[in-house]
């Protein structure tokens, strides 16, 4: 039954991408058709050919391996703080290091030319079987890897004269994706010091991230045709290694790159559990006043109800789909940190009655979709196309909606098929 459920939930998730379409006449079924069926491929080979599920762990073993290597650097930083048996998981030492790390690495990697190969490979894979432009292959295809304000940098000279499917499909790849530096961090807080259960989520986050590259041409493509398909340039151009002078540089700028994102994540955190705190006073308050003292009014509560039955359409157990709409509300409407923080809780306190739910929430979670990426695209990738600016405010919305379509169908299939 739950399996059946997810078959409806996909059907449901794209039907609502053609109600929204801006050009129905228009839509490419047959690119539709090869997007879904790559995604559902990439899916079965990652969790169920054993060749493959080994490839795939031994990748996933770097992610672990980054954690080692950052909890050296922090404990020579920080000392004992960092030491979880004696002082607990303190979240700043433990996770936003790994941010820093990790971008410094990605930053090296990217300077001697091997990110680029990486995804240059990618994009081949994405383009054939579907009509699209170089551009925008290489953008989905960097997104896997890299944010949702860098990947368009490795397509910047194509920007100013992109069409709106396109622009489109670069917003929907940010939103439906988080950057390397940040899946590690999740690797780390949802893993915490069992090597076992980093190794499992790694795993799937990084299924996850592949699995949204082709979710994000299928949706993108549904919301908004390409209308003029002859002016398109099919080639993918090799990108250029650059990002530093030398290795060391390379690595500073990586650093400092780091150390901003750290700080926002640690910012933003901050802010929105304290903003969580004082809605579910004030909610909490009203209730007292309108229903009596034995009601328990919270935030999160009314957003587990809200999107309930979107949990449900995707076919997670029935008796998880409140916490799991509670998850997709956190995501949304605050961001994935805060969501992310609240699954490894659910996790830590074995919330969910069926372990299929915590696996499908970690692919439901995985991608930048909330109100506050709107602002940061149209203002990073504005600043690189001015011209384009009113598309990408215009778009912003219709993008949100296909990032938050993306994770929860790479999710919907992971559940039908684990």
């Amino acid at each position: 039954m739950q399996t059946l459920r997810a078959i409806f939930g996909i059907i449901f998730l794209i039907l609502i991408c053609f109600l929204w379409s801006s050009q129905r006449r228009k839509i490419a079924w047959r690119d539709i058709a090869f997007a879904l069926g790559l995604q559902i491929v990439f899916a079965i080979l990652v969790l169920k050919v054993p060749g493959v599920v080994t490839v795939f762990e031994i990748i996933s073993s770097f992610f672990v391996k980054v954690l080692d290597f950052t909890h050296a650097g922090s404990e020579f930083l920080f000392g004992n703080i960092v030491n979880v048996k004696s002082m607990g998981f303190i979240f700043a030492f433990k996770v936003l290091p790994t941010i820093v790390f990790f971008s410094a690495l990605t930053s090296l990697l990217y300077y001697m030319g091997i990110l680029q190969k990486i995804v240059y490979a990618f994009a081949w894979i994405i383009s054939k079987g579907m009509t699209l432009s170089g551009a925008e292959s290489l953008s989905t295809a960097g997104n896997i890897f890299l944010g949702q304000t860098e990947a368009p940098l490795l397509i910047k000279p194509y920007l100013t004269n992109m069409s709106r499917s396109e622009l489109l499909c670069i917003m929907i790849g940010g939103m439906a994706n988080i950057a390397g530096g940040v899946l590690a961090a999740y690797v780390g807080f949802l893993g915490g010091e069992d090597p076992v259960q980093r190794q499992l989520f790694a795993t799937h986050l990084l299924c996850a991230s592949i699995m949204s590259a082709p979710a994000t041409i299928l949706v993108s493509k549904l919301l908004e045709p390409e209308i003029n398909k002859e002016r398109l340039d099919t080639k993918i151009t090799p990108i250029e290694s650059s990002g530093g002078y030398n290795m060391i540089d390379a690595l500073c700028l990586g650093t400092t790159e780091g150390v901003a994102l750290a700080v926002n994540v640690g910012g933003m955190l901050l802010v929105f559990t304290a903003l969580m705190a004082l809605l579910n006073y004030l909610i909490q308050q009203a209730g007292l006043g309108l229903f009596g003292s034995d009601t328990q009014w919270s935030l999160q509560g009314l957003l587990g109800l809200l999107f309930a039955p979107v949990a449900w359409i995707m076919g997670v157990d029935s008796a998880d789909i409140t916490k799991m709409g509670q998850l997709l509300g956190e995501k949304v409407v605050l961001n994935e940190f805060y969501a992310y923080a609240t699954l490894a809780k659910f996790q830590a306190s074995q919330t969910f009655v069926n372990p299929r739910s915590l696996i499908m929430a970690t692919y439901a979670l995985c991608g930048f979709a909330n109100f506050a990426s709107i602002g940061i695209q149209v203002g990073g990738i504005s600043q690189m196309a001015p011209n384009q600016r009113q598309n990408l405010s215009e778009l912003g919305l219709k993008a949100l909606l296909g990032g938050t379509i993306c994770t929860l169908m790479t999710a919907t299939i992971v559940g039908a098929l684990i």
